[in-house]
């Protein structure tokens, strides 16, 4: 079996070659490159990765993901970024996934109205256009919903049933002004106890187009690794989407000082013990290979 960590990200340096958004978290001289991943990947027995695209979303800003994908073809998958305010939203994402190893888009919001009994027309939502094309060009989307637009999903995924729809980390939802750094430098996203997305996540699994990664653990937990209080939530997920739709991932390099690259390839293990070896080599890379249409690697 090959394994795929199937959601994380690479920059480099920011450079002419190489432009890109600059933050305090992301500063020009960080470099957190697809060899320092590689390493990693290769000391765990992890064979293929996706690389979802950060540090900005024009073109331009796309040329070290596309370079990484041209230097390691069939080792990378890729996933770029839309410009909220693109005019031509199928131009750019014909330029950037024409031959170059990126197979999709990754979306935060849907962009119809957030509340839930007003009047329903997809054709209004913003990310119509997108959800559009993506039908046409066999496009992946890659959705990190938020609480506000979470129920607009189903409307898509029912709309576009050809659509390959992939919910990240966990299917949590965060809400509006819940997201933080912690000292370490990861994401953390503030929710209660019993997490509003929970009723919301698990109406999704009823479409077959759509799939969940298990991933980002660390930025929801309230306990250390293997956050244990999120085995629940495994385990619902696992009887609703099944394991053939449900895909591991690390989050690199996020989650390189804590926890570490290492023990997340044991976190489906720690979470779900009963699991089966035929569910863990769909979780760990078989339904990630299929649903992204991995190629196989050379021998």
């Amino acid at each position: 079996m090959l394994k795929v960590d199937a959601h994380l990200h690479v920059f480099t340096k920011a450079s002419r070659e190489f432009p890109r958004e600059i933050s305090d978290r992301m500063p020009a001289e960080r470099d957190e490159s697809v060899e320092k991943l590689m390493t990693s990947m290769d000391s765990h027995g992890i064979d293929q990765a996706v690389l979802v695209q950060i540090g900005g979303t024009n073109i331009p800003e796309h040329a070290y993901l596309l370079d990484c994908l041209k230097r390691y073809p069939g080792k990378f998958r890729g996933i770029g970024l839309i410009p909220p305010d693109c005019d031509a939203p199928e131009d750019h994402m014909d330029k950037l996934a024409d031959g170059t190893g990126i197979i999709g888009f990754r979306l935060n919001h849907i962009g119809g109205p957030s509340d839930p009994f007003a009047p329903i027309d997809i054709r209004k939502f913003e990310n119509y256009r997108v959800w559009k094309h993506a039908a046409k060009k066999d496009y992946v989307l890659w959705v990190y919903l938020r609480a506000r637009d979470a129920h607009l999903l189903g409307y898509m995924a029912d709309a576009f049933p050809q659509v390959r729809t992939v919910i990240n980390h966990l299917g949590v939802c965060p809400g509006e002004g819940r997201f933080s750094w912690d000292e370490l430098g990861r994401p953390q996203c503030e929710i209660p106890a019993y997490p509003p997305a929970y009723h919301t996540t698990h109406r999704l699994g009823r479409y077959e187009n759509i799939s969940m990664l298990l991933s980002g653990h660390y930025a929801f937990s309230r306990e250390d690794y293997p956050y244990r209080d999120f085995a629940s939530w495994h385990q619902s997920l696992m009887r609703t989407y099944g394991s053939h739709r449900l895909m591991w991932a690390t989050d690199f390099p996020w989650i390189l000082e804590n926890p570490g690259y290492g023990p997340l390839t044991k976190i489906i293990n720690e979470l779900t013990p009963d699991i089966s070896a035929d569910q863990l080599d769909d979780i760990m890379g078989s339904s990630a290979r299929r649903i992204l249409r991995f190629p196989d690697l050379p021998k």
